[in-house]
Formats: structure tokens, sequence, C-alpha cells
């Protein structure tokens, strides 16, 4: 996982640039000594700081009463398969994607064919249509002052690797889908940040470039044609650094064992697609979300975040914690994965793979307390989803209500426990985000909140990131 950029509105860094200076509200020499003098010292804190800049501050502050609370056994689990690993890239959402994908084609053939999707494949697709989707906005809104907020956001952030479950479906609907045999990953698809600091520079070149042409009054087909350039070039640098996309293949169906189990037969990205998927994915599933500070069962959009052009923004029905806690069961149970989003730096023990609010007490360790609630954490950029999983497995007590779940993570097969990690229900209470449903999992009540009129929100909003 990327480290997580927060995208801080445009209107507000304009705003800070403006902000009046005081003299009032520096730090004076009489302040300074009375934060001086509010130090409690003990014969203790030098060994204390000593311990701390001899050693990592989780070590210590890691809560020894909390360790091997968590098993791994569950009541309910989807089948397992085999884990995949993102690199030094921001492509979760992806990865979590394409597993639920690959395990609804293993659960429709009852585990007798397995599927390995090309990420690399995709993922060059979804690079060439964020130019796009760029390139055009730029067009779009050439009217407005390049100090627009909506204009900044677009300089400011050309082009991302992160992305969600709505990529998933649009890329894999416009332009197919290949196994991974047939274009595996190359090192720029393991290794994003190079190449797409190199795209970056040439999308805000070219967005200079095309508002000109609009300022100068060239005609709208001029402009279109001059984009259509732009993209080529765009197209020639991922083609050298991703491939070229696979555009037929000759492939075999195996089992997990890799017995072949179909005749090899050529196929399209499409007619893979149709052959693994089986038909479309939009209009399938809801993204449901939880945040506190907004009206619980109203339907949001998220205004110009997608991955392509003529896609579909990333929308969401807004639901407590205990009803995608019922929907997650609901799907587990009867064998589905589900792709989830989550703030996975928040108290995870990488080492055991477990994450639980109580893994550490950094609270004793600096001598104060972290009070806030997640609504408060979520509206300060102190949290917000940053990473893709896929949810694979719940365990229930007695009562039937959630003890602890499993997620397969994108982190490689030695990661955590074998690839996955474990989390507690207040843990996932606390840092889970976004889960995708399909809707014969949801209620009647939640199916007719998503058909509401969507309340239009800015993606720069805390929350809202790119899972990465």
């Amino acid at each position: 996982m990327k480290k997580t950029i927060v995208v801080l509105m445009a209107g507000l860094l304009m705003s800070a640039g403006t902000y009046a200076q005081k003299s009032s509200g520096g730090i004076t020499a009489d302040m300074l000594k009375k934060i001086e003098g509010a130090q409690v010292k003990s014969p203790s804190d030098k060994a204390l700081f000593n311990a701390i800049a001899a050693n990592s501050i989780d070590n210590l502050a890691k809560n020894f009463a909390n360790q091997n609370v968590v098993d791994a056994q569950f009541s309910h689990e989807t089948k397992s398969q085999s884990i995949h690993d993102q690199k030094s890239s921001g492509r979760c959402w992806m990865f979590s994607g394409l597993n639920v994908l690959r395990a609804n084609f293993a659960l429709q053939h009852k585990d007798t064919m397995v599927v390995e999707f090309s990420h690399d494949y995709l993922f060059f697709y979804d690079q060439l249509e964020k130019a796009n989707l760029m390139l055009q906005a730029v067009i779009d809104l050439a009217g407005k002052p390049i100090e627009d907020q909506y204009v900044a956001m677009l300089f400011k952030s050309p082009l991302s690797d992160g992305g969600t479950f709505c990529g998933v479906a649009d890329l894999a609907e416009k332009y197919g889908l290949v196994p991974m045999s047939a274009q595996p990953e190359t090192y720029s698809a393991e290794n994003t940040s190079r190449m797409s600091r190199i795209i970056d520079t040439k999308l805000r070149e070219y967005g200079l470039e095309l508002r000109k042409m609009v300022a100068d009054g060239k005609k709208a087909k001029a402009v279109a044609e001059r984009k259509t350039e732009m993209l080529a070039t765009i197209y020639h640098i991922l083609r050298i650094t991703l491939g070229e996309p696979v555009k037929e293949f000759t492939y075999a169906f195996r089992d997990k064992n890799g017995k072949v189990k179909s005749e090899a037969r050529k196929y399209t990205p499409k007619e893979f697609y149709d052959a693994t998927v089986g038909g479309p994915i939009n209009g399938t599933f809801i993204m449901a979300m939880n945040d506190p500070r907004r009206p619980y069962y109203k339907t949001y959009e998220v205004e110009m975040d997608r991955h392509t052009y003529d896609g579909h923004n990333w929308k969401y029905v807004n639901l407590p914690m205990e009803d995608i806690e019922q929907m997650a069961i609901a799907s587990i149970k009867d064998g589905h994965k589900l792709y989830s989003s989550y703030d996975v730096g928040k108290q995870i023990d990488r080492k055991s793979g477990i994450l639980d609010t109580e893994n550490y007490d950094y609270g004793t360790l600096f001598g104060t307390s972290f009070p806030m609630d997640k609504a408060q954490r979520i509206m300060t950029f102190d949290s917000g989803s940053t990473h893709a999983m896929t949810l694979t497995a719940v365990d229930l007590d007695a009562d039937g209500n959630p003890i602890k779940w499993k997620v397969e993570n994108s982190w490689g097969a030695t990661s955590g426990q074998k690839g996955c990690l474990v989390m507690t229900n207040r843990w996932f209470r606390e840092y889970s985000f976004r889960l995708v449903v399909d809707k014969k999992y949801v209620p009647e009540k939640i199916l007719e909140a998503e058909k509401q009129k969507p309340l239009m929100v800015m993606p720069d909003d805390p929350l809202f990131q790119e899972d990465e």
C-alpha cells in the first residue's frame, strides 16, 4: 500500500494564502515558559526517553495483555484462493475487485475451474481512461479560471493508480478481461510512481495547451483532434511501460492443481469477459458506506470521481455499521466474497496479521488519551478509506453477532496470516468504510434508499480518498 495522499481543497489553499497574520497568535517567551513548566517530570522519564529513542514506538506501545486473544477459527468462510501482491502500486482496488470476480467464477464452477485475471491489462486502460478523463474535464472547464477548485484539482492530481470497485466494473465491461498468463505484470505495473509522474507532467502540459486552444477560440473539432493526438502519446508511454494490450490469445481453463479442464481456444478480451463474468457488473451491486457525519439511508454521489469519462461516478448508500455487517454476513454465508475498504494503517499488527483497537496503547506510553470518535477522525483527516481488501470470512457468536472477520489482502502470501488479515468486530466498526454488496443480499429498505436522487459531494472530502 502506498502512503495515502490527502487532497486538500483548492479553495482552502487559496484562503490560506490570504489568511491574516496576527501578532497575538505566536509562541511568546512567556508562553514557552508556561509550556515548559507544565511538564510533569519523573525519575522514569530518562528511561522512557532512552527506550523510545532507540526503539519503534509500536514495539513499545504494543499491548502485551491483548496478545493471542484472537484465534483463527471462523464459523463461516468462503473458499480460499491464491494471494496476489500489488507490490509498490496503489492498485488494491483492482486486486480486490478481480478477487471477487474470480471467486464468483470458481464458485459457479464448484471449484472445478479457476482463473487468474491480468491486473496489468486492465491497469493499462485504467491509466489511459483517467488521462482522457483529466484532459476532457480540462476542456469542459476551460472557461473557468485555473484557480477554480475543480480546475486546480485536475492539475494537482492529473492521474492516480488508486480507485474503487466502480472502476473495475466500468473498465472490465468496456475492455474485457484477460488471464494473467496472457499479459503478466511488468516492473512499472508493480512500481507505478515514476511512470505516473512522467504522465502527470505530460497531462499538465497538455492541459495548459487545451485551455489555450479554447481561450483562442479554436473549434471544438480541432480541440478534440488535438486531445486524441495527446492521448496517442500517453498510449505510447503506457505501451512501453505496461506492454501492448492483448487483443487475442489462446487459453485453456484449469483447476486449482493446474490440471487442464477445458480445450484450449482463442479468445478476445471481451469474449473472455463473457466466459468468466458472464454479464454486466453495473446494476448488480450497491456500494455501502459508513460515514457517521452524514444522515443514514441517504444516497450520495462523489462528483467527478470515476475511472472513465463515460463511466459511473462513485455512488453509495450511507448506512449504520449494523446494516453493513448483516449484508456482509448474508453474502459470506452464501459463499460470496466482497470488495471492502478500510483505514488499514490504524492499530495493525503486521507480524501477527491482527487488526484490533487494543493492539497498541499509545495513550499510556505518552501520558495522554486519544478520544476522537469515528466521525471526528474523518472530519479532521485523521481517518479515511485507504486500502481495499476482499472480505472472505466471519465468526459469529451463539446469537449470530460477529466476533471477527477475515480478509484476503494484496501484500503477498507471506504477509499477515498467509496473505490474509484478521480483524476484530470492534476494529471493523471503527475503521471499515466501504462494502460492495450484490443486490440479492440487500434488504428492500436499502434498495429503495439506493434509488433516491443522490446528493452530490466533492471528491476532496476527507473520507473519499481512493483505495490504494
